[in-house]
């Protein structure tokens, strides 16, 4: 309320220097006040300058490494087979490799030319497959596709044996100088591997699953020609199916 002296004088009342002035005349343009750096439109909403972008160097992200022990066993192997095990992963999948004799493991790292962000775990696929036992040209194929596996169980998780049975159960497998080991993997479309109690297998999953109730039914002492039958049955659904 304005004073009375005010009033009578005409002097006009003191304002507050900050207060936003509106056009009463019908304009309906935005009257702003400016306040620093920024400026006030009629809603009362700051309004800044937009900010300039800064460039950021990018960060050097560590190269990630990996390490593969190599059984006592395989290191003979692995010797004989160095000039064959490493091409595939420095020539296709970019990675730096060396033999750690001391620690008796293969060190895989990535490079500057390593573009593939699974290359890494394909490369340390290869490796484990060959200590495990595969050949290398088997192994290979964990570099080419993408739907291999290596499934591995021992004999005492299907059936508990000891002595000379077990000895018995692991003849069976292998049959006579090979010869049912030869024939699951031709029927199953797979590798195996048996390593005194423990069995590894490499291939896609529903040739995994045939030779594996193969191997099962061996242990548990089912006569061959009768596997011989299942694996002939099922080798023909599985050509029908593709």
């Amino acid at each position: 309320m304005l004073a009375p002296t005010a009033a009578v004088n005409g002097i006009p009342p003191k304002g507050n220097e900050d207060d936003v002035m509106i056009d009463t005349t019908g304009n309906t343009n935005e009257v702003t006040e400016t306040r620093g750096d920024s400026t006030m439109d009629i809603e009362g909403a700051p309004k800044f300058a937009p900010v300039q972008p800064k460039t950021e160097k990018k960060r050097s992200l560590k190269p990630q490494t990996r390490k593969v022990p190599i059984p006592p066993h395989r290191m003979t192997p692995l010797r004989n087979v160095w000039p064959k095990l490493y091409p595939p992963l420095v020539e296709h999948l970019f990675l730096q490799v060396r033999m750690n004799v001391k620690a008796r493991a293969v060190e895989l790292r990535e490079s500057k030319a390593t573009n593939d962000p699974g290359a890494l775990q394909k490369g340390m696929d290869f490796v484990q497959a060959f200590a495990l036992g595969f050949d290398v040209d088997d192994a290979i194929a964990l570099l080419r596709l993408d739907d291999l596996y290596i499934d591995t169980f021992e004999i005492k998780d299907v059936k508990t044996l000891q002595g000379d049975h077990l000895s018995r159960a692991i003849g069976r497998i292998a049959g006579q100088a090979g010869k049912t080991k030869f024939a699951i993997e031709n029927a199953s479309r797979t590798r195996i591997v048996l390593a005194d109690s423990k069995i590894h297998i490499l291939g896609g999953y529903s040739n995994l699953r045939i030779a594996k109730d193969a191997i099962v039914s061996l242990i548990l002492g089912s006569p061959p020609g009768k596997v011989y039958a299942n694996l002939r049955s099922a080798a023909a659904r599985a050509k029908e199916r593709f």
